[in-house]
């Protein structure tokens, strides 16, 4: 199946997945979680479906909780030359979303053959994966979230990785005030990297729709872009928007003023037990390629 396949981990493993759930290997445990993707209902032949170290448990009134067993309250994986702290988190989250490694590399790659300083500007950061991957690569990052636990984790994962005193600007903000004020400022960044949620509200109570407010926050992105921009890329997980419609909105948006050229596919994680690839949400990538 055609997908941008996270292949390169070690430390974590999606062993088998069916029935809404997926199993896990991270590091040395083993969880399973919800996966909404895995409708299938394959048989449950992995050792590991009676041997998991912790599952979320969803409940029937919603969310739900962690069913621990022997499970610390944190440890590490890694990735190449990164070192990223797993929590297990209320609603189901572990901190990490491997399949972005797919994205890291590319985003990396980009960085090392650009031949020279590239500033990235990476917005919803989350817990820094994508910031750490392109200081590893040599840029200079503006890692942003609103999120202040998000951020201390983020740097957390910094130190783990040995770059602590790479040069990262952390910024506690709202994204679009954010960019906004970097606009008037006149900052401008040769990429940008952006995770948008699908639903979410803002500092002041508003409302915020991925597909009906994307757009026009890509517009006011664009604005902070230099003359010289080497990759923009949205990443879209929790929602139903397909890659070509990430695409068109590249293209509208950057290919007519910039050139360059966009791809869009799904993310995927290969699964060991059955060989297929497990659907991971979609991302677009514009690059300054073919100017």
């Amino acid at each position: 199946m055609d997908m941008w396949a996270s292949t390169g981990w070690k430390d974590y493993e999606l062993l088998d997945c069916g029935k809404g759930e997926k199993l896990e290997r991270w590091g040395s445990y083993t969880l399973v979680r919800p996966d909404p993707q895995a409708i299938w209902n394959t048989p449950r032949r992995h050792p590991g479906w009676k041997r998991y170290d912790a599952r979320y448990a969803r409940s029937h009134t919603g969310g739900g909780q962690w069913v621990k067993k022997d499970l610390p309250q944190r440890w590490q994986v890694r990735y190449g030359a990164l070192t990223f702290n797993i929590k297990p988190m209320n609603f189901k989250h572990t901190g990490l979303f491997p399949e972005q490694a797919a994205n890291w590399d590319f985003a990396m790659e980009q960085i090392q053959r650009a031949g020279r300083p590239v500033s990235v500007l990476n917005l919803f950061a989350y817990t820094g994966a994508a910031t750490l991957a392109c200081a590893a690569a040599g840029a200079s990052v503006c890692h942003v979230d609103a999120a202040r636990g998000m951020l201390s984790w983020a740097r957390e994962n910094a130190k783990s990785s040995g770059l602590e005193d790479a040069p990262i600007r952390w910024i506690v903000d709202d994204c679009a005030k954010f960019v906004e004020r970097e606009i008037r400022r006149g900052r401008r960044y040769d990429a940008v990297i952006m995770d948008p949620p699908s639903y979410g509200r803002g500092p002041s109570g508003e409302i915020w729709k991925l597909e009906e407010n994307l757009y026009p926050f890509v517009e006011l992105v664009t604005g902070v872009l230099s003359d010289r921009p080497l990759f923009f890329l949205i990443n879209s997980y929790t929602t139903g928007l397909a890659p070509s419609v990430l695409t068109y909105l590249l293209e509208t948006l950057l290919s007519r003023r910039y050139g360059g050229s966009t791809v869009s596919d799904e993310l995927g994680l290969p699964v060991t037990h059955s060989g297929l690839m497990l659907p991971c949400g979609a991302t677009g990538r514009w690059t300054a390629e073919g100017k």
